[in-house]
């Protein structure tokens, strides 16, 4: 019976690998990301890249483990739910007045120590931002924040 199980279990976990996802292989940077719109120093641009832009733009680096599922899968859902929040790459399509609410947004889950997620840093040491790293890229934020026309920020 415990063979049966088992034998059942492997040919279930070899049938799911050939379920995917969609992957998010978007272009890197287009006319609306963030990054083209807010030009920025490098230091802030390498922030944004190795510890943001995996979950939050057009365009994932996807690690090895990304190919087995149902890792992949959880993966697909932690990317469609961080671009729901906000999405780098089509950060020039928001209105002035959204624009700024996600920004004080990313600003304070940085500041907070919520952004990147435990679970991305684990994985992506890289990822683990100094207390130096967060108030820049809050800061950042910030500034991105105040140069939208007045009315937005009220």
């Amino acid at each position: 019976m415990v063979k049966k199980i088992l034998l059942g279990l492997l040919v279930l976990l070899i049938g799911i690998q050939f379920i995917r996802q969609t992957k998010n292989g978007g272009p890197a940077s287009g006319p609306h990301d963030i990054l083209v719109q807010h030009p920025t120093t490098a230091e802030v641009r390498h922030i944004l890249e190795t510890a943001c832009y995996d979950c939050h733009s057009n365009h994932t680096r996807y690690p090895w483990y990304a190919e087995v599922q149902p890792v992949g899968w959880w993966l697909a859902d932690h990317i469609k739910e961080g671009k729901a929040h906000v999405n780098f790459s089509e950060f020039g399509q928001l209105t002035p007045k959204r624009a700024a609410r996600k920004l004080q947004q990313c600003a304070d889950e940085v500041t907070d120590g919520g952004m990147p997620l435990t679970s991305y840093k684990l994985v992506h040491a890289e990822a683990r931002l100094t207390d130096i790293q967060q108030k820049t890229l809050a800061d950042w934020f910030d500034s991105v924040r105040e140069a939208l026309p007045a009315e937005a920020t009220k």
